[in-house]
């Protein structure tokens, strides 16, 4: 296989495997999953709000899951481990899930919108953006947007700082796809610095020089000093 073909079909087996996922794992508060190769298998790791429901009981859902992936997605034996997400807020996955939830209850669309905008900023996130679209208000399809704070679009630092979730919502009238994007809090942005200020130099002592002469010294003299005396 080329190389080209390796990284496509790893990157649609990502995708899939993310799919899955996201579906199986939605009453979880699933909140994404990162997949890293090993020298004993595929290493799994599935940050969720809720991980017992994500283990089962006697790890009967976890094991269930293990054997999915390695039999329908071809992951060469895969290791899953669990983790706890530790604040909701800072997980745009988790935020766009329930900002598809409240519009599938009826929620809305500028209030569901603006409530998860408003609790991502008051958790201490740096920026946060809510796209909403879809046949929101009747049958023509539009566009809503919500931004607070600073979000980098484009470069590098929006694919490593920024945290981007995306969602679903069915109601009668369609399909309203659901995105969340944030900075969290602790992020190091590119165009932020911070000025050091220069140390003082102290100066320099200033020697004192004393004259030798003004000096009594109760030295001995020197031989060469000595007054001559006559012998008698």
């Amino acid at each position: 296989m080329a190389v080209e073909q390796k990284f496509i079909s790893e990157g649609v087996r990502k995708a899939r495997v993310e799919k899955y996922l996201t579906k199986e794992l939605k009453r979880a508060g699933y909140g994404g999953m990162d997949i890293a190769r090993t020298p004993l298998g595929t290493q799994v790791t599935i940050f969720a709000e809720k991980p017992g429901i994500v283990i089962g009981k006697g790890g009967k859902l976890v094991h269930q899951l293990t054997l999915n992936l390695a039999q329908n997605f071809g992951v060469e034996s895969p290791q899953i481990e669990v983790q706890q997400v530790t604040n909701p807020s800072f997980n745009a996955q988790i935020m766009a899930e329930r900002l598809a939830n409240a519009l599938e209850r009826g929620w809305y669309f500028r209030k569901a919108g603006s409530s998860i905008l408003r609790r991502v900023m008051e958790s201490g996130a740096l920026g946060c953006e809510v796209v909403i679209a879809g046949k929101l208000t009747g049958s023509r399809a539009r566009t809503q947007k919500f931004t607070e704070g600073y979000i980098k679009h484009c470069g590098e630092p929006s694919n490593t700082i920024v945290e981007k979730g995306y969602a679903v919502a069915i109601k009668k009238l369609g399909v309203i796809g659901v995105q969340v994007k944030l900075v969290p809090a602790g992020a190091r942005l590119p165009d932020h610095f911070t000025i050091i200020e220069q140390e003082k130099k102290r100066p320099a002592p200033i020697a004192t020089v004393t004259d030798i002469g003004d000096v009594d010294s109760d030295e001995p003299a020197l031989p060469d000093e000595i007054p001559f005396q006559e012998e008698r």
